[in-house]
Order: C-alpha cells, then structure tokens, then sequence
C-alpha cells in the first residue's frame, strides 16, 4: 500500500503531476486511486472527464474521485454535530443558530478528507493512492489536524462524562443519547489516531513537493518542507515543473526567461538537497486527458515506477533542550568540510560549508532565535539556537 500526496502553492500543477502520477502507477498494473482533496477541484478537467464524490473508473486500473466535503460532514460528523449544539445550548442558552456555529469543529472539514486517506489505507482498496492536496498552507493545516482534533475531542469527552454523571437521571431527555454520541466521538479518536500513523509511516506516505522555478514559489516549498519535517512526515522528492525547454530560435524574451528559471532551477537543486529532483517540460499546448499525462508522467519519471521510495531518512530534525535552546540537525550526505558559516535573516538561514551553499527557511519556533554555531559530522549538520538577547530598554 502506498499514498504519495502532491503539495505546492496554487497554480504550479500540482493537480496535473498527481493524475500523470496515478496514470504511470496503473498503466504499470497497480490499482490505484487519485483523489482530490483541493475545494476548488480541478481533478475532472485534468482528467477531462466529469467525476464525483465516489471513486468512479476512469482507465484500466485507474479510478478517480474529487472528495466532497459536504457529503463526508453528512456522513461523519451529524451525530456529534447534534450532540454538541445541544450540549451548549443547555449548559449556557445559547441561541441555538449560534450554538450551531459553535459547534463545527477546527479543521472539520480536512479532519473528514484526512479520514477519507486512512480508510483508504485500511481498507487497502487499492494499491496506490494518490493525493491532489489543497495549496501548501492548507494542506500543512490539514497535516496538523490530527493532533489538534485529538485534543479537542479529549477535553469534549471528559466534559461529557462530568456532565453525564450530574445528569444521569435527565440524560436521555436532555443529553440525546449519550451513549452513542461518546461511542461515536471515541470512533473518531481512534480513527485520528490511527490517521496519525499512517501519515508518518515512511513506508506507506510519502509526500512531494511540486514547484515551478520562481521565487516565491521556492521560498514556500521550502517552508513546506520545513513544516513536514517537524511533524515527522516523510519527502521523498520534489518535482519542478514548467521547465523551458532550449530552442534554436529562441527570441531575446525566452532567452531571458530561461536565465532567470535556470538561476532558481540551481538554487532548488542546492536548497533541497539531497531529495531526488524531477523536471517536467514546459508544454506549447495544455495538458488535458489521459494520453497528454502519459506523456508528462514519461517525461518527468522515464521509465520508473512513481510510487516507489525515492528517498528514505529525516531531512531535518528539530531537538529541544534545556534553557530554551534548539538544535537543527540536517541531512548533508555529500558534503565534507567542516568550515561552517551561518547567517540569519529573520526565517531565513543561509549555509556556506566549503563550496556548498543553501538558503532555507526556519520554522517559526527557530525564527525567533539566535543561529549559535553549526558544526558538521558524518554527513549530519548540527546547528545550535539560543533564545535571542531581550532588548534593554532605558530608563526615562
């Protein structure tokens, strides 16, 4: 069982990579299901065919589906939903149009499309899953909610329990079966639980980082792959699209624009060592349908299988210790001097070791510190924070 998740900022054709993706995987005999997890779905027009919120087949081993919120709220959540205005509304007379709005949890919406993986990997319905995400700062939202929805639900169940105890005479007039709504909220639990691991299990998930050779673009890649290391999630590789091809005839435009891509082309090779890179062409004509994202899965992964591992280890790893200091340990295989220079700009951390060179950007709890000294040993580098210096402020 493997599921590949495709993230990346708006626009750089996240959506287009992930159905060539589960294209190669089913032409290749694998069962496999790309699904959508984007609210603004563009999987059908990839595809160009129309889908729905349940898996439909699509080619030869291939089946598609564009998650619908809404029916999965339906589904999941009705019970609890009922169970919590309720709840509110009895405690404190809140109007219940207002206890309804209070009742939706954080993050409802992507905990149900998360869920939606997990069965999936349960159920081993196919062999491939594959995941069209939402924008980058969605999707790393969406990553987090397991955790946060965890404790949501902990604090609710204990709320509940105190409340059934008190009122166990009334329970079933005012509570609407509390039994079942704690069994269901314990499922949930569970079921998050359960999501949790799956999502960090190097040898199920592997996520991928699709980018278009731009600034902006890079910059929020690598704080994608900042984030994912944080919560332990597994990148396997990046994928660059819309790369310029070389032409005879080019113009003083395309020649232009092809050395600016070349600039961020080099700079993504360093900053995201030493994840494996793939380059797909930038087309004349749109890619639509399934012959044009056979040949995009072509051109970008040749003739190997694009389910398999491409990278296994921790990028980066982010150790606490005392007094409020931090250490960044990175993965730098291929480097060998020992003379590290570091300097930071707000999230910004820029690396010099010999001729190897990287930018990347700092989680926000290392963003806040000060760079203390870095020193590299046996392809890891090591770089230690400490809180920076509070500001004096003199006295009047």
């Amino acid at each position: 069982m493997r599921i590949i998740l495709y993230l990346g900022k708006g626009g750089v054709g996240k959506t287009t990579v992930a159905a060539a993706t589960a294209l190669r995987s089913a032409e290749l005999g694998n069962k496999t299901l790309v699904a959508s997890t984007d609210i603004a779905h563009s999987l059908a027009d990839s595809l160009d065919m129309p889908l729905g919120d349940k898996p439909i087949e699509v080619a030869q081993n291939l089946w598609a589906q564009e998650i619908s919120v809404v029916a999965d709220i339906h589904n999941y959540w009705d019970t609890l939903k009922s169970f919590t205005s309720g709840l509110i509304t009895m405690k404190g007379g809140v109007d219940r149009v207002v206890a309804d709005e209070l009742s939706a949890f954080p993050g409802m919406d992507e905990i149900v499309s998360l869920l939606h993986i997990n069965k999936q990997a349960v159920e081993q319905n196919f062999d491939r899953v594959i995941i069209d995400a939402a924008p980058t700062g969605e999707t790393i939202r969406l990553l987090t909610l397991p955790d946060t929805f965890r404790w949501y639900a902990g604090h609710i169940a204990r709320t509940e329990k105190g409340v059934v105890r008190m009122l166990a005479p009334f329970a079933g007039r005012l509570l609407k079966t509390p039994a079942e709504v704690l069994e269901a909220l314990y499922k949930l639990d569970e079921a998050t639980a359960e999501l949790r691991v799956t999502l960090s299990d190097p040898e199920i998930t592997s996520y991928r980082v699709v980018v278009i050779p731009e600034k902006m673009v890079m910059r929020e890649a690598e704080r994608a792959v900042s984030y994912l290391g944080l919560f332990n999630y597994p990148v396997d590789s990046v994928v660059i699209n819309r790369v310029l091809p070389e032409m005879s005839d080019e113009g003083e435009f395309m020649r232009s624009r092809r050395q600016v891509q070349s600039k961020y082309i080099k700079l993504i090779h360093d900053n995201f060592s030493p994840l494996p890179l793939w380059e797909v062409p930038y087309y004349s004509e749109e890619v639509f349908g399934l012959s044009a994202l056979s040949r995009l899965a072509t051109d970008c992964f040749g003739e190997q299988d694009p389910c398999q591992i491409f990278y296994r280890g921790v990028l980066q790893e982010v150790i606490e210790g005392e007094n409020g200091h931090y250490t960044l340990r990175l993965s730098l295989p291929f480097v060998k001097s020992s003379d590290v220079r570091l300097r930071k700009r707000g999230d910004e951390l820029f690396i010099t070791i010999g001729n190897f060179k990287r930018e990347m950007i700092l989680p926000t709890v290392l963003a806040r510190m000060k760079a203390a000294g870095g020193r590299l040993t046996n392809g890891t580098l090591e770089i230690e924070f400490e809180p920076a210096e509070r500001a004096v402020i003199a006295s009047p």
